[in-house]
């Protein structure tokens, strides 16, 4: 009986690399810095996906791949010590020191200035409706919902839109 689930088991992320193992390849490459890490990951994909006993029970085996793969990728990069950075960035701050420079550090504003100056440029990089949805909910605080209304598409793909440009965003080279 084991030998039997093992096999099933083995059949099933075969049959999952061949589908997907490129894109699942390219998904890694956009999520990682370095291409051999990509390759370790996606091995690291497919032993996971071998030690499902019956993958007859997966419904949506490409979401279910993705699913794991970007756990995957996720635990590679907290053991690897990848701290994501936040940037913030306060318009308003900026103006009121911008209006009072006197009271901050010439230090300070030049930073601030460039953080500015590299958001606005990454921004430029982002697709009309990637940037639109972005600042409908960062900037303005739309909801997925009000957002799909507004633009008249499902929420689903608002929320789409919103991961992709995240992902843009996240990939993009900062200064520090």
């Amino acid at each position: 009986m084991k030998i039997k689930s093992a096999k099933r088991a083995a059949s099933f992320a075969e049959a999952a690399f061949e589908h997907y193992g490129a894109q699942l390849h390219r998904f890694l490459l956009r999520r990682l810095r370095h291409p051999h890490d990509a390759e370790d990951l996606a091995q690291e994909v497919f032993m996971r996906l071998s030690r499902i006993e019956n993958g007859d029970f997966v419904r949506q085996p490409r979401a279910y791949l993705f699913g794991v793969a970007s756990h995957v990728a996720c635990e590679f990069e907290m053991r690897a010590g990848v701290a994501r950075e936040c940037i913030t960035f306060d318009s308003e701050a900026l103006e009121r020191q911008a209006e009072h420079p006197g009271q901050v550090a010439p230090d300070d504003l030049a930073e601030q200035l460039d953080t500015q100056r590299q958001l606005r440029e990454a921004l430029a990089q982002l697709t009309a409706m990637h940037l639109t949805v972005f600042l409908l909910h960062k900037r303005d605080g739309y909801s997925y919902d009000e957002i799909g209304q507004k633009l008249e598409l499902p929420a689903r793909k608002i929320e789409s839109y919103l991961a992709e440009a995240k992902a843009q965003l996240r990939m993009m080279k900062w200064d520090r």
